[in-house]
């Protein structure tokens, strides 16, 4: 589904938006003093006034019945599902999971999660799903689910504890609501953690990379293996539109060749080696920050692989950096999903200044930019 309007409103003019502000904005600063005016306006809640809402599905196949060539299945395509602000910024962040859309939608608790929170700054939000998972799982190939037992594993791995229901004792999760707990483990598609899968996202994230349906300004925000997947979209990308990657503890990175690091061309973390003059395509990419949270060591594997990779970018012209959220950032009790956690509305705002540090931040070029930049 294209939506050709969409353009229009978000880099024309919004006539009857500015005129509502400019009416509202006297009695705003009427009602607060300086100090607290712009304030008042980041903290503002209500309404998430919308644009328009939608999705489509992009990339992807057509095979043909090898018994009846007549007959055709249109797959292995990406969904994205979108929600624009009415007055939107020129960024649109695409959330990227590496379990479900559940975890960008709400805090582990239930409130509010990274969508409303980036929808109530003006930026468009864009939720997706890589072919073969969620409501892209029409698969070109048989697929064959078997049970994996998986809700002791995830606990661990989503560092809620070093062990099932051993939480840690600082963790940012409701360790006594048990309907918590069970929100979170349901709350999970089957994933496709190979090679094949990682290079198959890559592919369908790049072709709506440059479709333009993202618009030219685009920010991946990752879980887990999403990152490793969204660095390969990157280099994959044929266009300059993606701007920015935030990889929430990103499992799995991108390297140069003649480093003599061994790709792993069967599982899904990586390391995935490439051409030199494709790694450098990261360099280009506008700012690019790897996030790890205060239960994951330096000494951590995937940490190590973070530092390194972001050596290398840096190395050939590049902005990208290593964010410990305890060290760097004084956050404790981060889980593998920070961005749910119950101090989520601090580890929004240090995405807000990434963003705004790196001039990612802005409108598209109206007269309230200047008033906004105040409260970044």
């Amino acid at each position: 589904m294209q939506d050709s309007g969409r353009h229009a409103r978000q880099h024309g003019s919004h006539s009857g938006s500015t005129l509502a502000i400019a009416m509202m904005l006297p009695l705003l600063l009427a009602t607060t003093t300086p100090v607290n005016a712009a304030s008042s306006l980041r903290d503002w809640k209500e309404p998430i006034i919308l644009d328009r809402s939608g999705g489509f599905q992009i990339g992807g196949t057509i095979i043909h019945n090898p018994n009846n060539t007549n007959q055709t299945l249109s797959c292995d395509h990406g969904y994205m599902e979108y929600f624009i602000p009415w007055t939107p910024r020129q960024t649109s962040l695409v959330m990227w999971h590496s379990s479900s859309t559940q975890v960008w939608q709400n805090r582990w608790d239930g409130g509010q999660g990274y969508k409303d929170m980036f929808l109530r700054r003006g930026y468009p939000v864009y939720l997706w799903d890589g072919p073969r998972v969620g409501r892209a799982n029409w698969s070109c190939r048989p697929i064959t689910y078997i049970p994996q037992y998986r809700d002791q594993g995830n606990f661990a791995a989503w560092n809620f504890g070093p062990s099932f229901m051993n939480w840690w004792p600082d963790v940012q999760f409701p360790t006594k609501d048990p309907n918590a707990w069970q929100q979170a483990t349901s709350a999970r598609y089957d994933e496709f953690d190979t090679y094949e899968n990682v290079l198959l996202h890559a592919h369908a994230a790049a072709v709506a990379a440059d479709s333009g349906k993202v618009g030219d300004h685009i920010v991946y925000l990752t879980n887990s293996a999403g990152g490793l997947r969204a660095q390969l979209t990157a280099i994959r990308s044929n266009t300059t539109n993606i701007k920015g990657i935030v990889t929430y503890e990103s499992i799995g990175y991108v390297y140069p060749a003649g480093l003599n690091i061994t790709q792993d061309s069967f599982g899904g973390f990586g390391p995935i080696v490439v051409p030199l003059d494709e790694f450098k395509k990261l360099a280009k990419v506008k700012a690019i920050q790897f996030v790890w949270g205060d239960h994951r060591p330096r000494s951590d594997k995937y940490v190590q692989q973070s530092l390194l990779c972001a050596a290398l970018i840096n190395q050939y012209g590049g902005n990208a950096e290593v964010l410990m959220l305890g060290d760097d950032a004084g956050l404790i009790g981060s889980t593998h999903i920070p961005f749910a956690d119950l101090d989520n509305d601090k580890v929004a705002k240090l995405l807000d200044g990434f963003l705004a540090k790196n001039g990612l931040g802005g409108y598209t070029g109206h007269w309230w930019d200047f008033l906004v930049s105040g409260i970044q």
